[in-house]
């Protein structure tokens, strides 16, 4: 299954050795994510730094590792402008845009424990547990 990845997902498998992390490295799912989700990571650098007791090049490196392991594909933000305008009026959250946009395009759900994004019904949103379901 395809499934768009957030980056409250990304954040927390580096944050502890989680269900999240091995569910996304030993998952069979294809994941994608818009390269925004740095920008996000980004904003929460100082967050993720309390939070996980690494340094803020750390986490940059376990990300980047997490994403390759998981088999990431990260996706071009000039690639979701045609369905940019779309996902910014689906979106309950505007700086989710990116992931709604990158849905749209693949036709597939987002995993993200945002619960607002559920507010909405065109995309299908799963969380943690949810994903963990259709896997086992």
């Amino acid at each position: 299954m395809d499934v768009v990845v957030d980056a409250n997902i990304l954040m927390s498998a580096l944050i502890k050795d989680s269900h999240t992390r091995k569910l996304l490295v030993l998952s069979n799912n294809n994941f994608y994510t818009p390269e925004y989700v740095f920008d996000e990571i980004n904003n929460h650098i100082d967050e993720l730094e309390e939070k996980s007791g690494m340094p803020k090049e750390l986490i940059k490196e376990v990300i980047s590792e997490i994403i390759h392991l998981a088999n990431v594909h990260i996706i071009p933000i000039t690639e979701l402008e045609k369905h940019y305008d779309k996902a910014k009026r689906i979106t309950p959250d505007k700086d989710d845009t990116y992931y709604f946009a990158l849905a749209l395009k693949n036709n597939c759900p987002i995993w993200s424990n945002d619960k607002k994004l559920k507010t909405q019904n065109k995309i299908t949103i799963y969380n943690t547990t949810e994903i963990t379901e259709k896997h086992t």
